[in-house]
């Protein structure tokens, strides 16, 4: 809730006048609502003749071995919005006046398009220092809304190590819990451990990740997955008394499950599955499947299935389905619990909805926390200690994959719900926002995500109001028409990125397409995408709210020499790790050591970035 909305939120309840009739007492009472209106508007006031600013502190900029983190960015927000401790790097004069953050992510402002000098490389000059940008009248610029509303561009670097960069969004919404609630979950933690039993019951998924990670949902859990023609869900378990139904019987089965896929005219299809049975190792279900289109390619390298193998496979997938009814849902038992890894992909292939999942996806945690998800080759190697899916070109072996499942599954019940997560507990902003004490207390701040695409299922999944965007005038809409009623928006315009080529659509099937060369836009294309842009942050600030704070960061310059690079590095540890040698691959397409040299300074350019802020 606002502040300027509920200003005497605090204050002590005045007490009741003793009076003789009714009539009396609505008349007090009407003086009170009054009296608090009025002091209301006086707090308001008092707001609005505060002035507001951001000033950076370069001295303690000027002591950073690199330039401000998004990280630093993310904080900044909460501290405005949130009860985040206050940053070193930028003092904001009266931040409790501040009504809103609408953060702003922004790829392809350059510095060249706000005539900016590129960032100094002299040993005495510092390149994360702001850099002041000369005003439209005194430069030529493009984009004259950024010159015109800020002063200073500060200097960003985005996250990752020396040969990758990682998602930006990922850095921004993502953040480490603090020590207090950290405490607090470990004691929440242990206290469930000494509780619940050693079941893998314990980590069948909610509704809530189900949903979060895009499960296709059985009608009688949630109204949200309508079943395409060929599906089938399920039955629904019965509730039956525990009195009358014994222990054994009240114990649901658990299997791992694992399935391949290869590409047909339709897109990707069921060509082979394997079920394991949790208790006994035992596998169950192994058949080939005969898809019903025709196969155009056969993903060996990921699937493991070749021509040879399928033209065997006499089952369809309407067989497969009544085969695995019986095992889902047996007779006279309870339902039986799935466990696999990624498991919505292989029930979206079976074609099959399903209640009870445990995914060791979820499980278990990236080392860079949420919501990046672990491989299954890399947490075999980590926590049971041994190699999957090293036959190259040869494929995975789905037997293989659902019973490294069933091993993970059988380490998190003999260690606790603690095995193999990290020191580093993280969670979403908008968690953090919500258990805020600030403002109007926890749960008082609403947040909202405007963004391309269907942010519901990834950094939006958290924030109070998601909206899902084709276009950058959607996003435009879609702000204007959420800011008012949130404390902090997030919004992207991809816009110029996409003209500059920045952006390349992900692929259809699990083979890496090659990158094709960068190449400039035409000065034509470039000016209009940069004159919308324009017009559509000239747009936005008009609609915002007095006292609203404005951050717009870009997150990252050109990524595309390094992506190429990383392409033929890639290329080349997978020709090796295949089994050829060095002398068998074209001299072209070897990774020498000056390659890697021009990968790291890459990586080092595209992480460069800027950062905006301002309060309207």
């Amino acid at each position: 809730m606002k502040r300027s909305q509920d200003p005497v939120h605090s204050l002590p309840q005045p007490k009741k006048p003793k009076v003789d009739g009714d009539s009396s007492t609505e008349a007090e009472w009407t003086r009170v609502e009054r009296r608090k209106a009025k002091k209301s508007r006086k707090i308001e006031a008092k707001h609005d003749t505060q002035t507001l600013r951001f000033m950076y502190v370069n001295n303690e900029i000027v002591k950073r071995k690199n330039a401000i983190h998004v990280d630093d960015v993310r904080d900044l927000v909460l501290h405005i919005i949130a009860d985040a401790p206050p940053p070193n790097w930028v003092k904001i004069e009266n931040p409790r006046s501040i009504q809103q953050v609408v953060a702003l992510l922004i790829p392809g402002i350059l510095s060249s398009f706000l005539s900016i000098p590129p960032l100094p490389t002299s040993a005495t000059a510092n390149p994360n220092i702001p850099l002041s940008i000369p005003l439209p009248s005194d430069s030529h610029t493009p984009i004259p809304f950024i010159a015109s509303t800020f002063s200073h561009a500060c200097p960003t670097r985005a996250p990752g190590d020396q040969t990758r960069m990682y998602s930006v969004l990922s850095s921004f919404f993502q953040g480490p819990v603090s020590g207090e609630e950290k405490r607090k979950r470990i004691e929440a933690r242990l206290t469930s451990e000494r509780i619940a039993e050693k079941d893998p019951s314990s980590y069948v998924l909610t509704l809530e990740q189900m949903i979060e990670n895009d499960y296709p949902i059985p009608s009688y859990m949630a109204d949200i997955f309508e079943k395409p023609p060929g599906w089938v869900e399920t039955p629904e378990p019965e509730r039956e008394s525990i009195l009358v139904v014994s222990a054994e019987k009240q114990r649901s089965k658990v299997y791992a499950i694992d399935c391949e896929m290869c590409m047909t005219e339709d897109g990707k299809e069921l060509t082979r599955i394997c079920i394991i049975e949790y208790e006994s190792g035992i596998v169950v279900y192994d058949k080939l499947v005969k898809p019903l289109k025709p196969v155009t390619d056969y993903l060996t390298r990921w699937s493991g299935i070749t021509e040879a193998q399928l033209a065997t496979a006499t089952t369809t997938l309407s067989q497969v389905q009544t085969h695995l009814l019986p095992i889902l849902s047996p007779p006279g038992g309870p339902v039986s619990i799935l466990v696999g890894h990624s498991l919505e992909s292989d029930l979206k292939a079976l074609h099959i909805c399903h209640p009870l999942c445990i995914d060791t996806a979820l499980v278990y945690h990236h080392p860079r926390g949420r919501p990046l998800k672990p491989g299954l080759a890399w947490l075999t190697k980590k926590w049971c200690h041994r190699e999957i899916q090293t036959r190259g070109d040869g494929g995975h072996d789905p037997e293989e994959d659902a019973r490294a499942c069933v091993d993970l599954l059988r380490l998190k019940v003999q260690n606790g719900a603690g095995f193999g997560e990290f020191k580093t507990d993280c969670e979403s902003i908008f968690e953090r926002m919500k258990r805020a004490s600030g403002r109007g207390g926890p749960g008082s701040v609403r947040s909202a995500v405007v963004d391309h695409g269907n942010p519901t299922v990834m950094h939006g999944a958290k924030a109070n109001t998601v909206v899902g965007c084709a276009s950058d005038e959607e996003v435009l809409e879609g702000l204007i028409q959420t800011v008012s009623a949130h404390e902090f928006t997030f919004g992207r315009f991809m816009g110029l990125a996409d003209v500059l080529g920045w952006i390349t659509p992900k692929s259809t099937t699990d083979v890496p397409a090659p990158l094709p060369p960068p190449t400039e836009p035409s000065p034509e294309a470039l000016l209009a995408a940069q004159t919308k842009l324009n017009a559509h942050l000239t747009s936005l600030y008009a609609s915002l709210p007095p006292r609203t704070a404005l951050v717009i960061f870009t997150g990252h310059s050109d990524p595309r020499h390094m992506a190429t690079l990383n392409a033929r590095k890639s290329t080349f540890e997978s020709a090796i790790k295949g089994g050829k040698k060095a002398e068998d691959i074209d001299k072209s397409e070897w990774w020498t050591t000056a390659d890697g040299r021009e990968l790291e300074e890459e990586v080092e350019r595209a992480k460069r970035g800027l950062l905006f802020l301002g309060i309207k």
